[in-house]
């Protein structure tokens, strides 16, 4: 199965202060990413329904930028990346995500972005 490389976009109102928390502290990411989730060392130890996934970070700077490479993936090409940035033109906050999956699975893959930002969105405050 061919894998691909997928890029979305979401707006917030939240500032991005508040969306990098929201993606790497362990009390703000089990209210909209996964079950439970450890960090230790520069792994993240995610888990949902009882399956752990390890990830790697790989760049992190802070408020801008957050880049995972899962420990299992097949090609050390994958990554999972969010880049926070503000927009000059609105000054609402705008996370864009990069993510791979097999290429069968685009239109899941990107479902389930969907409903995984709109649950964090809830949670942030927009």
């Amino acid at each position: 199965m061919s894998r691909v490389k997928i890029e979305l976009e979401f707006i917030f109102k939240a500032s991005p202060t508040i969306v990098y928390q929201f993606l790497t502290d362990p009390p703000c990411l089990v209210r909209w990413f996964c079950e439970e989730v450890d960090v230790s060392n520069e792994i993240y130890t995610f888990n949902w329904d009882g399956y752990d996934q390890d990830a790697e970070v790989i760049d992190d700077i802070e408020e801008e930028r957050l880049r995972l490479k899962w420990l299992d993936a097949d090609d050390e090409d994958e990554y999972l990346e969010y880049r926070i940035y503000k927009s000059d033109v609105t000054n609402e906050t705008i996370l864009e995500i990069t993510d791979f999956c097999d290429d069968d699975d685009v239109k899941s893959t990107k479902d389930v972005w969907a409903n995984q930002i709109d649950q964090l969105k809830v949670e942030c405050g927009g």
